[in-house]
């Protein structure tokens, strides 16, 4: 059975009808268990509420590095991620690919989840593009050591994934992986340890092929698994079991039987 790791079910546009078979067809499809995870404190009570029902759903709570003006103080969300139904903090992180001008924004958030996180007891999921060394320095200075987490849809190099594996990070992969153009990210894979690599869809973005250019949703994150069982030389079943158990692993989550 797969774990989509990684998901935003309140951005898929949905219906509460249209939403609940969006998850039958993933289960369907032999997933277990998802994660929806919060890119701004503003919008995570309507997130919440929209999965609430769903026993095999867990959420996140944190802001965007790119949803700045969402931004909220250390106070507010300690408060927030102390409650029973956040299982990590995040995402957070830092992309200076498409913001770079909000930089030290960027950083004293990232800064504050990472407080929290190590407060709480609580894993980070990270969100990382052209800022390498300043979120591997971020961690290093901050983190506490007990404190783990996710590199989420990674798509650094293997020196990243190698320095965050070093201070306790899993690297997930979504399905950017399967796209002809990402050779670098394909070899990058093939290097991280199965007891840290996760998979996920990061749906409604980035649909893996087959369906690249449709809306991504939780089910997909089968060809996620498929495409890089082959490129780490095992089977799917074996992929499958691996993931699952370090996402379980990662964080603290019931399995639903």
């Amino acid at each position: 059975m797969f774990v989509d790791s990684h998901c935003h079910l309140d951005r898929l546009d949905k219906t509460p009808e249209e939403l609940a078979s969006v998850l039958k067809f993933a289960r369907d499809r032999g997933v277990e268990h998802f994660l929806c995870v919060s890119v701004s404190v503003k919008d995570f009570p309507a997130m919440l509420d929209s999965v609430k029902h769903f026993t095999d759903v867990s959420v996140s709570c944190g802001v965007h590095p790119l949803h700045q003006e969402d931004a909220c103080s250390y106070e507010e969300l300690l408060n927030i991620a102390d409650s029973d139904e956040v299982v990590a903090v995040g995402e957070t992180g830092l992309d200076y690919f498409y913001s770079a001008e909000t930089k030290t924004v960027q950083i004293n958030s990232f800064v504050d989840h990472i407080k929290v996180a190590n407060k709480l007891n609580k894993p980070l999921i990270i969100h990382t593009r052209d800022a390498r060394e300043d979120t591997i320095e971020l961690l290093k200075e901050h983190k506490a050591p007990a404190t783990k987490g996710v590199l989420h849809c990674f798509t650094e190099n293997w020196e990243m994934a190698k320095a965050a594996i070093e201070i306790g990070m899993y690297i997930s992969i979504s399905g950017i992986v399967t796209f002809k153009t990402a050779i670098e990210l394909q070899d990058v894979v093939k290097k991280i340890p199965l007891d840290k690599l996760l998979i996920e869809t990061d749906s409604p973005w980035l649909a893996p092929v087959p369906y690249r250019g449709k809306p991504n949703q939780p089910g997909f994150v089968r060809e996620v698994g498929e495409f890089i069982a082959e490129l780490k030389g095992i089977s799917v079943e074996e992929l499958a079991q691996i993931t699952t158990a370090n996402f379980y692993a990662l964080f603290d989550v019931q399995k639903v039987n």
